[in-house]
């Protein structure tokens, strides 16, 4: 098989990526190691910044985001058993998107699909080669069969334990990585959120979140140790825990219910550069990886794609290889922003178990200057609706 671009991950990077090849004429082909089903198991974040949002309404993928999206505003500050809101529109002319990244790829493989482009789903043994030539190519087997796709450039869009990163010499690459003392305890449950906006609660007992899905279905987030285990949280065990750890008014409003999806997620900070090894570009989780807290990853993934489907694009058109060759500078520059942002988030809201009072009355301080100054809630507010691509 023959392609401009071999694409290594059908997650929603390697989709959205595909997409804007295909509406660029840039033909491509998607390589997935798991089946269809198994990608759209995954749960995982819902929050698009305006930018991500554009570009699935550029690859005509969001019709139903549209419909089904949760506009907000706003996020709200809790600590010291008060609640404080911080209004991102009113200081950028900005909103975010509530919408389950599992959404956006559905999505995303309907909109491929539909357009009839070629996605290889449970590609076995999935390696890229000769990507320091001009002649790279991936090969896979499928079925018991092998096979070869001969191609002008690999996409490495499959992740943080993809074979793309780790198919490249150690010795070309340099990390950076951060990992977290604690991690998330997060349930899904059919039930109300208990705010029409997301809290972020810094507590004595650690950190709490409260998000949705949609107007009927909420997502909960608790901090926890890392040995804890899922089967040491019952249901009850975690929405006690949950009330305790936000204002009275979200304690006493919170409806409560089974929880459909339970899961312990580390946290940790991570950078892999360069992005671009010969003709193999990592985008998305396949270089870099942020805490949750500030709602980066998947738009992270996006400005990735969009540096690299403009870079291809300007090959293939203008004739320029500017593009690719600054691909790597220009993503990272957005890359370590996000990376402090979600950082500092982090370390302002979570109870780190080896830091004493002296820290917690540091993150108070913080919080009150916070929600207090009308620049630091800029700044704030500036980062999480998303900075320019």
């Amino acid at each position: 098989m023959r392609t401009k671009v071999a694409i290594i991950g059908a997650g929603p990077a390697g989709l959205l990526l595909g997409q804007l090849l295909h509406a660029y004429g840039v033909d491509n082909v998607i390589l997935e190691r798991q089946t269809p089903e198994y990608v759209l198991g995954r749960i995982r974040a819902g929050l698009l910044e305006e930018g991500t949002v554009a570009l699935l309404e550029k690859v005509a993928a969001a019709g139903r985001l549209h419909q089904e999206g949760l506009i907000h505003h706003g996020i709200e500050l809790a600590f010291d058993g008060a609640r404080h809101r911080i209004d991102m529109h009113a200081t950028t002319g900005k909103t975010v998107t509530i919408y389950g990244q599992t959404e956006v790829t559905l999505d995303l493989m309907n909109a491929r699909k539909a357009a009839g482009l070629t996605s290889i789903y449970s590609a076995a043994e999935v390696k890229p080669h000769d990507f320091d030539t001009d002649h790279p190519r991936v090969t896979y087997v499928k079925d018991g069969v092998a096979h070869e796709i001969q191609c002008d450039f690999i996409a490495g869009c499959d992740g943080f334990h993809g074979v793309s990163r780790a198919s490249v010499p150690a010795s070309a690459l340099k990390t950076y990585e951060r990992v977290y003392p604690f991690g998330w305890l997060g349930i899904l449950s059919e039930t109300p959120p208990v705010s029409p906006e997301l809290i972020y609660s810094n507590h004595e007992r650690g950190f709490a979140l409260c998000t949705m899905r949609s107007t009927k279905r909420s997502r909960y987030y608790v901090q926890c140790p890392l040995d804890d285990h899922v089967d040491q949280w019952s249901d009850q065990r975690f929405w006690d825990e949950l009330r305790r750890r936000v204002d009275q008014k979200a304690a006493d409003e919170m409806v409560i219910g089974p929880s459909i999806e339970k899961s312990i997620a580390p946290l940790r900070s991570f950078v892999a550069e360069p992005m671009r090894f010969g003709r193999m570009f990592l985008a998305g989780d396949a270089s870099h990886i942020v805490p949750p807290t500030g709602a980066k990853g998947l738009n992270l993934a996006a400005s990735d794609v969009h540096y690299l489907s403009q870079a291809f694009r300007e090959f293939y058109d203008d004739k320029s290889s500017a593009g690719i060759d600054g691909y790597s500078a220009r993503a990272l520059a957005r890359v370590w922003k996000a990376v402090r942002f979600s950082w500092w988030m982090t370390s302002m809201l979570h109870r780190f178990p080896d830091e004493g009072d002296f820290a917690a009355r540091i993150q108070i301080a913080e919080l009150n200057y916070l929600v207090s100054s009308q620049a630091a809630s800029t700044s704030l507010s500036e980062n999480y609706v998303g900075l320019p691509f």
